[in-house]
């Protein structure tokens, strides 16, 4: 990838002049608290760089899904909290995106210091539709930081086609940020030359959100363990009973066409063998371990089991390259975490490559209390994970090689 970055930014000096950022600050609430701050602690490195360097720094990012207007549910106010006390400085929020406040805190804003503009979707403009649209609110953004540069640090949001990702990279000369540049050469090394056995690792609740990706996937793996509610699919269309799990009826199809496939590729599919069966879904359901071809007609499967445990972990102990996106049961509950911390355990444990790919994975490795270092990298962006490996192009990335 030939793109201008952060180091070279920095090369020609920031000091007094303006560099508007799109971080991804997209952190999980409960109420007004953070309760999983990665996103801003993987923020935070490009934008301290710039403000040790006398950058003016202005932070765009979003927060849930607002719909196209400002709504307090999703204001960025405990972010900037948070990103402050991280900083050690004080991060001042605009109460709005372009409008008087941001004109007047990005107006006024000293050498070093850092201003986080409110809620990008606050705005309809950003997710529109329309690239008018879009562009639009681009130039607008751009005019709050006259004589800047732009860095583009939010990688789970560069396989978005929106105004402060990709639109904004044609108005203002455009950089990559440190973490989106991490982020691409650790999914190249997922992609190109990758050492074998290579085994990816796949949960989370549909088959329908990854398609693309195990079709892709299924050219390039050694291994394929499947685990998470998309298991039941797959069980299903080998024709076992699944009773109250998670089906999705309209993807068996397809599914049984996954199994043909690595059947044809000799890729070894891997499914779960006994799972948790629950009367209900809820933290203190009645459960117990049944077999993954016999599950009763009135439970559903909430976590893989015991030997599954077992057997995934051995999956993976002579595995070089490691890719994991998706929970293995609704981690969440006490009683139903336990196969995704021994998925976790046993990738902790590999000397693989190992990746956790973002989201709920990434979630789950800080909410059981798993070091971190334990793992070769977890990323920040599962969307955008999962895109990169399924062949797709990434809009924000492909903006700012178009610079080039």
């Amino acid at each position: 990838m030939s793109v201008k970055n952060l180091d070279d930014l920095l090369g020609e000096g920031v000091q007094g002049r303006y560099v508007l950022v799109r971080s991804d600050l997209n952190v999980p609430l409960d109420s007004d608290r953070i309760t999983d701050d990665g996103r801003v602690r993987a923020a935070l490195p490009t934008i301290k760089k710039l403000a040790d360097a006398g950058a003016k720094v202005v932070v765009t990012a979003h927060l849930g899904r607002p719909k196209g207007e400002p709504d307090p549910k999703y204001t960025l106010a405990p972010v900037a909290k948070r990103l402050s006390e991280l900083l050690g400085a004080e991060v001042a929020l605009a109460g709005d995106l372009v409008g008087e406040s941001a004109k007047a805190l990005t107006g006024g804003l000293a050498d070093g210091g850092v201003v986080l503009l409110e809620n990008v979707r606050f705005d309809a403009r950003e997710t529109s539709k329309d690239a008018a649209d879009r562009s639009e609110l681009a130039a607008e953004l751009g005019a709050l930081v006259p004589g800047g540069a732009f860095v583009s640090d939010g990688f789970g949001v560069v396989h978005r086609k929106q105004a402060s990702v990709y639109e904004v990279a044609s108005v203002l000369p455009a950089y990559a940020g440190g973490l989106v540049l991490a982020e691409l050469d650790v999914l190249k090394k997922l992609t190109d030359d990758v050492r074998r056995p290579y085994v990816v690792v796949l949960g989370g609740a549909k088959v329908s959100d990854k398609l693309g990706v195990i079709a892709n996937l299924l050219t390039k793996v050694d291994r394929l363990l499947i685990g998470g509610g998309m298991a039941y699919t797959f069980l299903k269309a080998q024709g076992h009973e699944v009773g109250n799990s998670l089906l999705q009826a309209d993807q068996l199809d397809q599914v049984k066409g996954f199994l043909a496939e690595a059947e044809k590729r000799g890729v070894e599919l891997v499914l779960p063998v006994d799972v948790l069966a629950a009367t209900g879904f809820a933290a203190d359901a009645e459960h117990e371990v049944v077999a993954a071809t016999a599950i009763p007609a009135d439970r559903e499967g909430l976590d893989i089991g015991p030997e599954t445990r077992e057997l995934f972990a051995g999956k993976l102990a002579d595995a070089a390259t490691v890719f994991w996106n998706g929970p293995m049961g609704v981690f969440e509950f006490e009683a139903f975490s336990g196969g995704t911390r021994a998925v976790a355990e046993a990738l902790v444990k590999s000397d693989a490559f190992t990746v956790v790919g973002g989201g709920d994975s990434a979630a789950a490795v800080r909410q059981l209390g798993l070091p971190e270092d334990g793992f070769s990298h977890i990323s920040t962006g599962g969307g955008a994970s999962l895109e990169y490996l399924e062949g797709k192009e990434l809009p924000g990335v492909t903006a700012l090689e178009e610079k080039n």
